[in-house]
This record gives C-alpha cells, sequence and structure tokens, in this order.
C-alpha cells in the first residue's frame, strides 16, 4: 500500500521538474575525448563493438569482462582503434564486491567517469519453471543486479562531478516485449528497462545532470548463445540431469540459430554511441518488432490477457511478407 505521504513527495517532485522546464539549454555528450567510460561485457559482441567507439572518440576506458584471456586481446586493438588510454579489470559484475574493485580502480587512476555503460548479460534457454534455481540467480545477478551494484555506486560520483555524464543499459528488446522460451531473461530486461525509468525520473525530478539510455535491440550476431563460456564456478553443477536433457539442448540449438541468423554487428557501436551523443533514452534499432510492442502494450491498454495464438498469427504473418 502508497502511503500518503509518500504520494505527496513524488507530487513534489513534480512540481519540481515543472519548474525545471525554465532551464534553458540542453547539454548533451559531443566531446567524448578526454571522458573515462566503464564498458561491461567489454571482450565479445556488443561490449567490444563499445570499446571501439569509444577508442576511436579518444576516451580513457575501463574495460570489464569475467574472460580475462579475452580481455587481455582488447589492450593492442584498443590501442589501434584509436585508443590512448585503457584500463582492463577482470571481473564478475554479478558480484557487489567485485563492481567496487571496478569502480575503485576507476576512481583511483582518472578521477572520474563520464560514462557507464551496463551491457554485461547472459540468457539460459528452457521453460521458467523447469530451470534450475542457480541458473535464474545467474541470470539474475547478471542482467539484473550487475546494473544496480554500478549504479548505487557510479551514479553519485557523476553527482559530486556535477558535470554532464551518461548511462546506457543494455537491456534488449526482451526488455519492452514478451514471448516464450527465456522466462528468466525477459524477466530481468523488463526488471532493467524499469530501474533505468525510474531513475531516470529520479535523476530528473533532482535536476541532475545525468543522461540515461536503455539500448534495446533485437537477436544480433553476438555471443549470447555461447553463454555457458562465462558461467562462473559457483554456478556450475555438472551432476545435475538437467544440462544433459533434450529441452536444455534443444533450447540451446534454438539459441545458436537465432543469434547466427539475426543482425549483423557491424553499424552497431555508432548507432549506440551516436543515441549517447543526442541523450537518447529509448534506443530500439531494429522496427520489426515494432508490431509485437504494439500489441502487447495494446493488451495491457484493453485490459486483455496474453493470447498467444493471436501473437504467432502475427509472427507468421509478418514473415511471410
Amino acid at each position: 500500500m502508497v502511503r500518503p505521504d509518500s504520494i505527496h513527495e513524488g507530487w513534489k517532485e513534480i512540481d519540481l521538474l515543472f519548474a525545471m522546464e525554465k532551464n534553458t539549454g540542453v547539454i548533451t555528450m559531443k566531446d567524448f575525448e578526454g571522458k573515462v567510460a566503464i564498458i561491461t561485457g567489454a571482450a565479445y559482441g556488443f561490449g567490444k563493438e563499445f570499446v571501439k567507439q569509444a577508442a576511436q572518440r579518444k576516451m580513457k576506458i575501463v574495460a570489464v569482462d569475467i574472460m580475462g584471456d579475452e580481455l587481455a586481446k582488447l589492450d593492442p586493438l584498443a590501442k589501434e582503434w584509436g585508443a590512448e588510454d585503457i584500463t582492463l579489470v577482470t571481473a564478475d559484475v554479478g558480484i557487489y564486491e567485485e563492481t567496487e574493485k571496478v569502480v575503485k580502480t576507476a576512481l583511483e587512476k582518472y578521477g572520474h567517469i563520464d560514462l557507464l555503460m551496463n551491457n554485461a548479460g547472459v540468457a539460459v534457454p528452457g521453460k521458467g519453471y523447469d530451470l534450475p534455481l542457480r541458473d535464474w540467480e545467474w541470470i539474475v545477478q547478471t542482467n539484473f543486479m550487475a546494473h544496480v551494484y554500478f549504479m548505487r555506486q557510479v551514479i553519485p560520483v557523476m553527482l559530486k562531478q556535477g558535470t554532464h555524464c551518461n548511462i546506457m543499459n543494455t537491456c534488449s528488446v526482451a526488455g519492452v516485449i514478451n514471448f516464450t522460451g527465456m522466462v528468466p531473461y525477459y524477466a530481468t530486461k523488463h526488471a532493467a528497462v524499469a530501474l533505468s525509468e525510474s531513475l531516470n525520473y529520479e535523476l530528473q525530478a533532482q535536476g541532475a545532470d545525468i543522461a540515461m539510455g536503455v539500448f534495446c535491440p533485437g537477436y544480433v550476431q553476438t555471443n549470447l548463445d555461447h553463454s555457458e563460456w562465462y558461467r562462473p564456478e559457483r554456478f556450475k553443477d555438472d551432476t545435475d540431469p538437467y544440462y544433459q536433457s533434450e529441452a536444455f539442448k534443444k533450447g540451446q540449438a534454438e539459441a545458436k540459430y537465432v543469434i547466427e541468423t539475426g543482425y549483423p554487428i557491424d553499424g552497431i557501436g555508432d548507432l549506440v554511441f551516436k543515441a549517447i551523443e543526442e541523450d537518447q533514452f529509448y534506443v530500439l534499432p531494429h522496427e520489426k518488432y515494432d508490431g509485437l510492442l504494439k500489441i502487447q502494450t495494446g493488451e495491457k491498454l484493453q485490459r486483455k490477457s496474453p493470447n498467444l495464438a493471436e501473437l504467432m498469427a502475427m509472427l507468421k504473418g509478418a514473415a511471410e511478407k
């Protein structure tokens, strides 16, 4: 139950927002040179593309990944792309103390943080009621709690700096639509979008010069189908029969197919950095999913139950066009 005093506080914040409209001139991050970026999930996929874009823009980079050997390969690549200063930190972002290590490293070396890109993510296909709890915990910690851990530490730093900063959270189109097959993935991506939206409102309400965005791509040719590569020891149990089941093997094969036949990754990094330049919040690069988003939004507005048959018919029709 919402307390009356909390409602009152909310209205006070809305009054502040109206007052802020009088503020002229919107500051955006146009000049990246010399600014400091923390990029998680940096060794592969989107993260690697973000490092490339940050390097080309002469940013100081703190690149983070659980895969230390692969992360080490970024150093010569980043310098080839134009980076003058890159720091590599091997860390499991699903552990709070590990994220503290990352933030401490960034501040000790560079003294400030201007851009945070929460990008690390994992997926385990399968029915939500079949997946072992360890998989739920791994996905929740990596896809959602890591965002909480970093923003809880970095936002106060950015507020204290008093300079224009930006946070871009990789959330996937799975954060704005729903479907079958990967319930924990959809759940955590929706949570990450909601977290970003709510925090964005909070930052606006206090007049903070911190822009936020959610990057919500469809299936792209990344390494998401190889999430098992990144599974920490604490979430491994080779004796669990689930990982030998036909359901697990089928899910892995389907994940491999949709990723390998997904959109090319080329150009994604530049697209996201241009969105950062414009302080764009919703970054949805693939219009293919707009119809599904409209249907599911319409179901909510019409108070309708989710209807899989209607959804499948719409998807079949779209595929035949």
